[in-house]
């Protein structure tokens, strides 16, 4: 038994940090890559993309405002959009159209046409 931990203590690992010339400690396994994975495909993992609470036609985005107490303390808190899932139906292109819009973009749609919103926000209804 004394001979297993005399020859378990000789065999010691390298050091995985290595100080540079300039007294930096550098690590062993910098600059290695896992074969089969791409930095695209893991970013994309690891960052889904979030569909962000503006609306298209209005740019109305998300404000920040204060919640204020009864004893006046205040906190930030967000007002969001009221954005809408909405089937439109497109004159000119005979067709629904669906879309996520904020409400007043819907009462502006209303009043103007969905056509001249559209052109006026530079949106393109045709399917691509």
């Amino acid at each position: 038994m004394a001979t297993m931990l005399c020859s378990s203590s000789t065999a010691r690992p390298a050091p995985l940090l290595r100080t540079s010339s300039l007294g930096f400690a550098t690590s062993q396994l910098a600059g290695l890559t896992l074969r089969g994975l791409s930095t695209a495909s893991t970013t994309a993992k690891l960052h889904p993309i979030v569909a962000r609470r503006v609306c298209p036609f209005t740019d109305k985005k998300t404000n920040r405002a204060n919640k204020v107490s009864f004893s006046n303390h205040k906190t930030k808190k967000q007002q969001f959009v009221n954005l809408q899932y909405k089937k439109l139906w497109w004159e000119e292109g005979k067709r629904f159209v669906k879309l996520r819009l904020s409400t007043k973009a819907l009462k502006t749609i209303e009043k103007h046409g969905l056509d001249a919103v559209a052109k006026k926000a530079g949106i393109d209804l045709n399917k691509k």
